[in-house]
């Protein structure tokens, strides 16, 4: 008889509304321990459901299912879904902060998604493009309240809550998709502005954390997401995290400067990324999946196995609910 396989550290996607047989055999490897959706894969919550019953069908085993689902820009799944408004709005109806995240959280969990990469905890400082209105203020203290806030919504709702993008995207024009930004700032800069939405999260049980594809030259040599500096020094020692760490995308033009595909999946294990994401070029996760070493982590295991979503209402029992009608005009009329 088979063992069961253990959630692996590796992300991956699919190519589209269905499973395809090749895929199938990527998600029962050793090192795969989740699966991402995108746009592309969502057509209407019941496709959805069944393509997700077949990702988990397809694996000897526990793995985790994401989505990037803030609301704003960055909603993947529209059709069938509440529309939700950019984090920016909660500063001006902030009693809607919380009960945002336990929706959003509700309607993923609902189709047995297990959590979101949200909130979103980069303070806007008012040049980065690609964070904007993604950010829930400009000002920290705000932006703490509102995204904590949030993530009590989840966690009600049985999501685990991701805070990203450490140690902070706010304050670079750039976009780390296209090209590695630049921080120039020093780290005590940091310390007192950026890093505060963080530490009270992380001090009231934040459960994983997304490094930034960002460099701090003044502070470190290395892009945060592959600095055992930024993930193990200052997120672990100093913040005290005890949750995962997943790397942010590889695939990302900020990624590029560290090397090859493999390279750059060796190097974010080794600065203590816990999952990496490998998305949106499929021969480099097959590379990355093969190149990793097939390794037993209890430590990493029992961090991923908190990322796995709770009991949750089914989508009937969630569109008939009281909370949920209620919520979802409210969310609408923003």
């Amino acid at each position: 008889m088979t063992t069961n396989l253990p959630i692996g550290p590796i992300m991956l996607d699919v190519g589209g509304l269905t499973l395809a047989a090749d895929e199938k055999e990527k998600i029962n490897h050793p090192n795969t321990g989740a699966v991402i959706l995108f746009s592309r894969n969502y057509q209407n919550p019941e496709q959805v459901t069944e393509l997700i019953n077949s990702i988990r069908a397809a694996r000897n085993g526990s793995l985790l299912i994401a989505v990037d689902q803030e609301g704003g820009r960055v909603q993947r799944f529209q059709n069938g879904f509440t529309r939700l408004p950019p984090a920016a709005i909660y500063a001006t109806a902030p009693e809607l902060a919380e009960p945002a995240g336990w929706l959003m959280a509700a309607e993923l969990r609902a189709v047995d998604v297990d959590f979101s990469f949200a909130p979103v905890l980069d303070i806007d400082c008012g040049v980065s493009e690609i964070i904007g209105n993604r950010s829930f203020s400009t000002d920290a203290t705000l932006a703490t309240q509102l995204s904590s806030l949030f993530r009590k919504g989840m966690n009600a709702a049985g999501m685990a809550a991701t805070g990203k993008h450490f140690p902070g995207h706010g304050a670079v024009a750039l976009d780390s998709h296209l090209t590695l930004p630049i921080d120039e700032r020093e780290l005590d800069e940091i310390r007192a502005k950026d890093l505060m939405p963080f530490k009270q999260l992380i001090s009231e049980g934040l459960e994983g954390i997304m490094p930034a594809h960002v460099l701090y030259p003044k502070i470190d040599p290395n892009p945060a997401g592959f600095s055992p500096f930024w993930i193990q020094q200052i997120l672990r020692k100093e913040l005290n995290f005890n949750g995962t760490v997943f790397s942010d995308d590889l695939s990302m033009e900020g990624a590029a400067s560290v090397g090859n595909f493999p390279e750059r999946a060796r190097l974010a294990q080794l600065a203590g990324c816990d999952m990496i994401l490998v998305c949106n070029n499929p021969a480099a996760a097959e590379q990355v999946l093969d190149a990793l070493p097939i390794t037993e982590d209890p430590v990493r295991e029992q961090r991923l196995k908190r990322m796995q979503g709770k009991q949750s209402l089914n989508r009937e029992q969630l569109l008939q609910s009281e909370k949920w009608q209620r919520i979802s005009t409210l969310l609408n009329t923003l």
